[in-house]
């Protein structure tokens, strides 16, 4: 890897992190590395200005906070296919990031980059746009929207709790119609985030698949389904007539959705793409440590293992 021009993005407010994006400022700048620096944040977005004035290629983006901030760099970069290594700086839970302990020396980090010393692990992400029209002659009436952990379709109201009722289509066959708090349509990334907590699959990120996890349905037959990659998973929504269904891209919100329209949820043609320096990275080892796995109350010794 070559470290000639780099993002670094700090997670907004937090001052630790803060800290740390300027001491890998000057340290890189030490070595002839020009560096693009600036808070990410719900109020923060640096990305759009960073990409834009830019003339040569990117060869990195260090984002130093948690897990949020690390999906925002995701959506924002994985179409230009710039690495992200992510620090778990002033986060909580850090699923999706290195952590500090590794990240101490850092100077030692960047030779380890500049002499190709790490793993990149990409990651599948979904892509969303709005339809409408006749069936064969839809027309697309939004942006493309991105996600890397979940797209979800749910109302939203400031003064009282919805019931949403939504029908969803694969691959253009009805499969149900739900009624709850609304669907979540997950990437293998997103199934340890708000899917698990929907009591929907988590599925390993080394598989292309998608699931699709009812919240809160009013009927114990709606249940979760795994899908291979090439679904096309189309949601309408039915009977909301004060505008209230919404869709959320990784918790933010991307766009309303009106009656008549639907959203078409697919595999994106982008990866997100992590940088890992442990050299004892295991998936299930993050799983034993972030949801906190402990058995059963009694434990027994397993004399038989090797």
């Amino acid at each position: 890897m070559q470290l000639k021009q780099v993002i670094i993005a700090h997670k907004a407010g937090d001052s630790m992190s803060q800290r740390w994006a300027e001491k890998c400022a000057k340290q890189l700048e030490n070595r002839y590395c020009k560096v693009l620096m600036g808070p990410s944040g719900p109020k923060d977005n640096p990305y759009p200005v960073f990409l834009a004035s830019v003339t040569h290629p990117i060869d990195l983006a260090i984002v130093l906070g948690g897990d949020g901030t690390a999906l925002t760099a995701a959506r924002h970069l994985s179409a230009d296919h710039i690495p992200i290594l992510a620090i778990n700086v002033g986060g909580h839970l850090g699923f999706l990031t290195e952590s500090l302990e590794d990240f101490e020396n850092s100077e030692q980090v960047w030779d380890r980059l500049l002499e190709d010393r790490f793993a990149i692990q990409q990651r599948m992400m979904l892509q969303a746009g709005l339809f409408e029209g006749h069936r064969t002659n839809l027309e697309l009436v939004s942006d493309r929207y991105l996600a890397l952990n979940e797209m979800c379709i749910k109302p939203a109201s400031a003064d009282r709790m919805i019931t949403s009722i939504l029908e969803m289509e694969i691959d253009g066959e009805v499969v149900d119609q739900y009624q709850g708090d609304g669907l979540i349509v997950s990437t293998p990334t997103g199934s340890t985030c708000y899917t698990v907590a929907a009591n929907g699959p988590i599925i390993h990120p080394g598989m292309n698949a998608i699931s699709v996890t009812p919240i809160c349905p009013l009927s114990l037959s709606s249940r979760p389904i795994v899908l291979p990659p090439g679904s096309v998973v189309s949601i309408w929504p039915l009977a909301d007539h004060e505008l209230n269904t919404k869709l959320w891209m990784d918790g933010v919100l991307a766009t309303s959705i009106w009656p008549g329209q639907r959203v078409d949820i697919r595999n994106a043609d982008c990866q997100a793409r992590f940088i890992i320096l442990r050299e004892d990275y295991s998936y299930y080892q993050t799983l034993r440590e972030k949801l906190q796995w402990a058995g059963a109350r009694v434990r027994y010794n397993n004399h038989h293992r090797n």
